[in-house]
C-alpha cells in the first residue's frame, strides 16, 4: 500500500471519529481501528494524536495554501486583488472546516477551540510570508506605500482569521462586517490607496 494512501486513511479516520466523539475520548488506538491498520503503523506515521491532529487541520486547507502561493507569483494582478482570492479560498476552507467540526454533537467548547486555535496559528503561519512577498512586490511597482510588509502581512491575517473564525472573541454577523469594513479603512489609508478601492476585499461572512 502506497505511504499516501496508509497516511491519508489515518487522517480519514480521525476526521470520521471526530463526528461523533470528542477529541480528548479518541485515542490511537480508536485511530488505527477505524483505519483498518495496526496501532504501530500510526506512529510510523505520526508521533502522537496530536501530530495528527495538526495535519488533518493542515490537509484541510492545502488546497487554499497552494493557492495562495501560486498567487504570489502572478505579478500581473494587483497585489490587494491577489489577497481578496487568498482570503475567499481560505474563508470556503475554514467554512468547511468549522462546519464538519460544528458537526459533531458531542463536541464540547473546550475541543472546539483546540481545532479552531490549531487552524488559527497554521492559516497565518503560513500565509504570513506569502501575504508579505505579495505586499512587498505592490511597494515596489509603487502600488503600496507602507514601510513594513511582513507587520502588514500579519495584522490582516491576525483580523481577518480571528473575526471570521468567530470563536475567540464572539461577534454577531453584523459587528464582524463592520470590522472587516473598518480594516479596509485603515488598509486604504495606510497604504495611499483611495477611499473605497479596497471594498472588494470584503467577502460574505457564514
Amino acid at each position: 500500500m502506497p505511504v499516501s494512501d496508509k497516511y491519508n486513511r489515518i487522517l480519514d479516520a480521525l476526521q470520521k471519529l471526530l463526528e461523533n466523539q470528542n477529541i480528548q475520548k479518541i485515542s490511537v488506538s480508536d485511530i488505527a481501528q477505524t483505519a483498518g491498520i495496526a496501532k504501530g503503523s500510526i506512529y510510523y506515521y505520526f508521533p502522537s494524536k496530536d501530530a495528527i491532529v495538526e495535519a488533518l487541520v493542515e490537509r484541510s486547507y492545502a488546497a487554499s495554501i497552494e493557492t495562495a502561493k501560486q498567487l504570489a507569483k502572478q505579478t500581473n494582478i494587483p497585489p490587494f486583488t491577489r489577497m481578496a482570492l487568498i482570503f475567499q479560498a481560505c474563508r470556503n476552507s475554514s467554512s468547511e472546516f468549522l462546519k464538519q467540526n460544528k458537526a459533531a454533537t458531542n463536541s464540547s467548547i473546550q475541543e472546539q477551540t483546540l481545532l479552531h486555535h490549531k487552524y488559527l496559528r497554521y492559516i497565518i503561519m503560513e500565509l504570513k510570508p506569502v501575504l508579505t512577498e505579495i505586499i512587498r512586490q505592490g511597494i515596489d511597482n509603487g502600488e503600496i506605500s507602507f514601510e513594513h510588509p511582513d507587520s502588514l502581512a500579519e495584522i490582516v491575517l491576525l483580523v481577518l482569521t480571528v473575526k471570521i473564525d468567530n470563536t475567540l472573541i464572539p461577534s454577531t454577523r453584523e459587528e464582524i462586517e463592520q470590522i472587516i469594513l473598518d480594516l479596509i479603512v485603515l488598509l486604504e489609508k495606510g497604504t495611499d490607496n483611495p477611499k473605497g478601492s479596497l471594498n472588494f476585499l470584503t467577502m460574505p461572512i457564514p
